[in-house]
């Protein structure tokens, strides 16, 4: 669309309005964006990892390798890898620049989410069902899995004053998120006993422990700055928290204490939040809920409910928000599709002409004395040259909001060989999140016309018509004798 057109006001909102599209290529269970915004990865159901393009809603592209639901994707920092973790215990590194699997990595549970270090792409952190997380090395041929702790550190007259039976209790702690911080430095691990554990990513060791909340962890997510942390837990609440300079040399874990920053919740409904996710810029916190199919946006800064998107009639799980713009993504239970909320931009026709004026109503127009008056062939003539004189600017471009492509930077090619998409169009719900393809004749008069009979069928009709034919020409030959 032509910014020329855009209202202005409409360019400075920061937070999306409506539901104004969705995608479809089978059943997604996950979704997330690249870095860049351009692309967004989807996981499926049958372990298929979809690529579709913002821009144009089409599949890009489609990545092969896992046989069950696809349960988290992780982007690397310049969008060329993608890593898909899956409900088949196998990680799958995916090379964009020709659909190649770089590495396969098969570990020893179920998957929950599994996140790409942001400055290597050959180092990646999984949390496991059951298991400790690992820290896993796959810049060589065979990988290199490293446990990781998920006990909290406690603080030292806890640990003076400990109990075996508090100890045993730590040891059966297993981290159900890991993330990395944005310098990846630091692993942030959320457990199923409500600990929010922060781990030195070199040494392998817990730096800091807080016990956010008494029940399990389900998701943590950061800002892209890294200053700020979202939790969501089993317990209903989501909490915000301030996350210090890590990175800084005079930053002490001994003195860190991380305090809640808001917290928010449904305390009329007490709604279940299946996922949360930060706005691009971090003013915004999102969230889904479970059994019901709106979207909470909260402001983080003052901690208020700001808008209530109206979703589809069902359930939605995985929201994620692009990285440069007020759109925000979510991921259908039942059917699987993709829905995407924007802001609604209406054209600006005013700026096609300094005199153009937008009316509310009709109103009568008042003609100008020379309005319509005929003019010399002569001056016609000189003011089009005086217009053909006049010296066009096409090689300045305007800045815009969103983040520019960079020379040297990685761009997926473009496919023109992909199959089907498997189209919304070719698939029947026959019941609550229970659907078949449609029958190859389905919408196809020719195939479905009552008339049209089978081959047996159309024989035994044959055969009729023809004795019946043959009786009656019998007949007239009897009558003509």
């Amino acid at each position: 669309m032509n910014l020329s057109l855009v209202d202005p006001f409409v360019l400075a909102q920061d937070c999306p309005e409506a539901l104004t599209g969705r995608l479809r290529s089978g059943h997604s269970t996950s979704i997330r964006f690249s870095h860049r915004g351009d692309l967004l990865a989807s996981g499926r159901l049958d372990g298929i990892v979809v690529i579709f393009d913002i821009e144009t809603n089409g599949v890009a592209r489609k990545l092969r390798g896992h046989t069950r639901q696809v349960q988290s994707l992780s982007w690397s920092a310049n969008d060329r890898y993608i890593l898909s973790a899956s409900q088949d215990w196998k990680c799958v590194l995916w090379d964009l620049k020709d659909g190649s699997r770089v590495r396969t990595v098969r570990l020893e549970s179920p998957i929950f989410i599994a996140e790409l270090h942001p400055k290597n792409h050959l180092l990646f952190v999984a949390a496991l069902f059951e298991e400790q997380p690992l820290l896993v090395d796959i810049s060589s041929e065979i990988p290199k899995k490293l446990a990781l702790p998920s006990a909290p550190l406690r603080p030292q007259i806890e640990r003076d004053n400990a109990t075996e039976k508090q100890a045993a209790q730590d040891a059966k702690q297993t981290s159900t998120v890991t993330v990395f911080t944005p310098s990846g430095d630091y692993i942030i691990s959320g457990t199923n006993k409500g600990w929010m554990n922060i781990i030195d990513t070199s040494t392998r060791q817990v730096q800091y422990s807080t016990r956010v909340t008494s029940h399990l962890i389900i998701y943590i997510r950061t800002t892209s700055s890294g200053s700020h942390i979202v939790v969501n837990s089993s317990d209903r609440i989501i909490r915000t928290f301030n996350l210090p300079d890590l990175a800084d040399p005079s930053h002490s874990f001994d003195t860190m204490r991380l305090e809640v920053e808001h917290k928010f919740q449904d305390v009329v409904n007490r709604l279940s939040w299946n996922h949360v996710s930060f706005s691009s810029t971090g003013e915004y916190v999102t969230a889904s809920t479970w059994m019901n199919h709106d979207i909470y946006v909260w402001e983080r800064g003052h901690g208020s409910l700001v808008k209530i998107l109206e979703g589809p009639k069902e359930e939605l799980s995985v929201v994620e928000w692009h990285p440069h713009r007020p759109f925000v993504a979510a991921v259908g239970v039942d059917s699987g599709r993709v829905y995407l909320w924007s802001i609604l931009t209406p054209q600006r026709w005013s700026a096609l002409a300094p005199d153009f004026v937008e009316v509310e109503e009709n109103v009568e127009y008042a003609e100008r004395e020379d309005e319509f008056d005929i003019q010399p062939i002569e001056e016609l003539h000189k003011r089009r040259l005086d217009l053909e004189d006049e010296e066009v600017d096409v090689l300045t471009v305007e800045p815009r909001k969103t983040a520019e492509f960079q020379p040297g930077e990685f761009r997926m090619p473009v496919l023109l060989d992909i199959e089907g998409s498997d189209s919304e169009d070719e698939v029947v719900a026959v019941g609550a999140g229970q659907f078949r393809r449609k029958s190859p004749g389905a919408g196809r008069d020719w195939m479905n016309d009552e008339t049209q009979a089978s081959g047996d069928e159309a024989r035994k009709t044959a055969a009729a018509s023809g004795s019946a034919s043959a009786r009656s020409n019998g007949t007239k030959r009897r009558r003509a004798e």
